[in-house]
């Protein structure tokens, strides 16, 4: 599988080595270790093993329904649910988000859109309440 880069050519810690391709629906909660891109479709909460710094990648055909707990989150498709990305979030120009989502760093192209809250910081640390206080609401035009 393919590796994945940041902007300058260093390559991450986990390169792609599970894939869920297009046309696939898969029912059912996904626990991963090292790297997984969804092209397909999941229904159900998608999450690294415990203690991992994982990287999930949701390509453009890829859809997922239900919660996301991963260290590293890149987006070009579609989530529905609740996202928490303990080191950094990439909503890529065609990703399409219905959620929440907190985040240590966040990275938005021109072109993604976002139906949810943005909370800086670990969601699994945090009250509700605090999360609430700290979510900043979204204006459309």
């Amino acid at each position: 599988m393919k590796a994945l880069f940041d902007k300058t050519g260093k390559q991450h810690a986990n390169p792609i080595e599970s894939l869920i391709g297009a046309g696939t629906v898969l029912s059912g909660h996904i626990v991963f270790s090292g790297g997984l891109r969804i092209d397909g479709e999941v229904r159900g909460n998608v999450r690294s093993a415990d203690g991992q710094a994982n990287t999930l990648v949701v390509g453009e055909q890829g859809r997922i329904e239900g919660d996301i707990e991963v260290a590293r989150l890149i987006v070009n498709g579609l989530i529905k649910g609740r996202v928490d990305a303990t080191e950094f979030i990439k909503l890529q120009s065609k990703a399409q988000v219905d959620c929440d989502l907190a985040y240590a760093v966040a990275e938005i192209h021109s072109g993604a859109v976002i139906h949810g809250r943005l909370a800086q910081g670990p969601r699994a640390d945090a009250s509700a309440e605090s999360r609430q206080a700290d979510a900043v609401p979204l204006q459309y035009p």
